[in-house]
């Protein structure tokens, strides 16, 4: 069994996550201990939890340690990830509701899923355009055009948006299973296709959106990006605003896509809230960089799995990242290598590829 310091490096809940999958995937049991240990509040919260449940749920896997506030897990796999139709719903382990990432949760489950023999189906509740995780937007026009290109089939409805710290929001999944991972590079980066967006408001006035969305344009046209950014107003289980700005590049015979997103807060006004989003997307933009750095991390345990060498070229070395690299060398030694420091302006990721049949 594998004994893995969840204090390690950001200390987040990104070494769970991980761990889960990988666990999942190779049939290697392990314990988790110090969950969570850098942060305010840690051990296993209710996002935390379901992801837990639902690793569990799909490899039919025995726990100990499944409960609220717990900083240690075992994780013992029974069997391969088993396709089929799941519902996992956040609420579940947290009174009163919790605006928890679904996308975060889809994230530990979907790489075991789609080496599955069979489709599967999923639904998925909680959280989805929350801060710190990737939103379902980001998901389906970034992460997951990504591994289509590496030989995953997968498809996200967005039946509700639910912001923080409400919830309320759904995403239904199919996964195809029968997936051959395979290896992918992105280290160079050709001319702007199209860039394009949407400013979210729910239970707010109208008016809001629309200021997001008009700034929005206007930054990127200054820039000499034209970019169609659409305004849209919502109604839901609580108050929310965000922007969601996406970018799609040549890459070779395909594209490479990236994504930037701002929430907004009490007090904030609207322009800023779409300058800041425009502020990552022309940082990145210019950067000539191919993945954005929330993509980087995205794809360490896709491209540590998949059958061959893979090359990411980044904007930047972030502590998620070298934490995620970490967790897959406790699981898959040598797999994976970061080049760059944290924090570094660019990075470069290199696997050299698992096979898995």
């Amino acid at each position: 069994m594998l004994t893995i310091d969840g204090s390690y490096g950001e200390g987040g809940g990104q070494t769970l996550r991980t761990a889960l999958a990988l666990s999942a995937v190779t049939g290697h049991p392990m314990r988790i201990e110090h969950i969570r240990a850098g942060r305010k509040n840690p051990g296993l919260r209710p996002q935390h939890l379901t992801a837990v449940r639902a690793a569990a749920a799909i490899c039919g896997a025995q726990l100990e340690g499944d409960e609220l506030n717990s900083q240690a897990l075992t994780f013992v796999p029974g069997d391969l990830p088993r396709p089929g139709e799941y519902v996992f719903d956040v609420a579940q382990a947290a009174q009163g509701g919790s605006a928890g990432s679904v996308g975060l949760i889809l994230q530990t489950v979907l790489l075991p899923l789609a080496l599955a023999k069979e489709a599967s189906h999923l639904t998925i509740r909680g959280g989805t355009h929350v801060p710190w995780a990737p939103s379902a937007s980001y998901l389906i026009h970034v992460f997951l055009p990504t591994l289509t290109r590496m030989g995953t089939q997968a498809q996200i409805e967005l039946e509700r948006w639910g912001f923080y710290p409400a919830g309320g929001g759904e995403i239904r999944v199919q996964i195809e299973g029968k997936a051959t991972l395979n290896p992918i590079q992105l280290t160079e980066r050709g001319k702007l296709r199209r860039a394009w967006g949407t400013a979210v408001v729910m239970n707010l006035p109208a008016h809001i959106p629309q200021r997001m969305a008009n700034r929005a344009r206007n930054v990127l046209a200054e820039a000499g990006i034209q970019a169609q950014v659409e305004p849209s107003r919502l109604r839901g289980a609580g108050p929310g605003a965000g922007i969601f700005l996406f970018a799609e590049y040549e890459s070779g015979s395909q594209s490479a896509y990236a994504g930037f997103t701002a929430y907004g807060e009490k007090g904030l006004p609207a322009e800023r809230v779409a300058e800041a989003a425009c502020e990552d997307l022309l940082t990145h933009h210019h950067s000539g960089n191919t993945v954005d750095p929330h993509l980087a991390d995205q794809l360490a345990l896709p491209i540590a799995l998949a059958q061959g060498k893979s090359q990411l070229a980044t904007l930047q070395v972030s502590h998620h990242l070298l934490t995620s690299a970490w967790v897959i060398g406790q699981f898959l030694p040598q797999a994976l290598d970061v080049i760059g420091k944290q924090g570094a302006a660019s990075g470069m990721i290199v696997a050299k590829g698992t096979r898995h049949d």
